[in-house]
């Protein structure tokens, strides 16, 4: 009886030892593995998403070694795992219809890793116009930062089969497109003008054109009318900057300046008009 008695709290004691290390492990190592991440990472200018995810398989790995060990030690569970391959048709049903969702997360986790889509750091839109840097790759979910610093958690099985838009995965130069309605009363000729230069001297702006272009004499900024709308026509520029971040600043810049030089110079800019008949008997 006493026997018995030492034995389960042995058992026990096991258990609570193995989960107190295999803890601490844990925490160790991902600590460790996140400092690594962040400095060597930049050091040798490397791609951070593979250390990411091996930093979130750690805990993942010590945990499932950890119940292994505790299986194969402790005399109690040895009839336990009898019993479980004895019957390991029903249970691997019951396993796959219950962890068939985890494990379509961390099979697209892989297939992200492997094919890069995107990557950590990568400027991202998903198809519902979700928008951010994609901060972390986990075996469950993608986490991404908005741009109000709120975290975006998608399950991997999910994201995996969205459209993505990826400002980053092949440069960082983008052409921001920038739209701007004048008048039909206004000259266009100088409202092209204006736009031109006020880009132009912006310190974001990136000469993006090739040697024919520049033969060709091709404009740094190039303009167009795009649309003759109801009360407007409309221009649009396209300015090349580098990266998502900078193109919105710029232009939420050149509004502003390009604001200040259409007023100076007489160029209107309309707003929707509505003309009232009025009957009476």
């Amino acid at each position: 009886m006493l026997d018995g008695i030492d034995q389960k709290w042995r058992s026990i004691l096991l258990v609570a030892v193995v989960l107190v290390v295999s803890t601490a492990l844990s925490v160790m190592l991902r600590a460790l593995l996140h400092f690594y991440i962040k400095n060597f990472s930049n050091k040798i200018k490397a791609d951070p998403t593979n250390f990411s995810f091996l930093k979130n398989s750690a805990s993942f790995i010590i945990y499932g070694a950890a119940l292994i060990y505790v299986l194969s030690s402790i005399p109690e569970f040895h009839s336990l795992g009898t019993a479980l391959f004895a019957g390991a048709g029903v249970f691997a049903a019951i396993i796959g219809l219950a962890s068939q969702q985890a494990f379509s997360n961390i099979i697209n986790g892989v297939f992200i890793l492997i094919f890069r889509p995107f990557r950590v750091g990568d400027v991202i839109e998903t198809s519902d116009k979700q928008k951010g840097v994609v901060e972390e790759i986990t075996l469950r979910h993608t986490i991404i930062r908005d741009y109000d610093n709120r975290r975006l958690i998608v399950p991997n099985s999910i994201i995996g089969q969205e459209k993505i838009v990826n400002s980053d995965i092949t440069d960082d130069f983008i052409c921001q497109r920038i739209r701007f309605g004048i008048s039909y009363d206004s000259d266009v000729d100088t409202a092209i003008r204006i736009i031109r230069e006020e880009i132009a001297k912006h310190a974001l702006l990136v000469d993006h054109r090739s040697a024919e272009d520049l033969a060709e004499g091709k404009p740094l900024v190039l303009v167009r009318v795009v649309a003759w709308a109801d009360s407007s026509i409309t221009l649009q520029a396209y300015a090349w900057v580098n990266g998502n971040d900078n193109g919105f600043a710029l232009q939420c810049d050149v509004y502003y300046s390009i604001k200040k030089r259409f007023e100076q110079e007489g160029i209107e800019i309309p707003f929707p008009h509505r003309t009232i008949v009025m009957k009476t008997k």
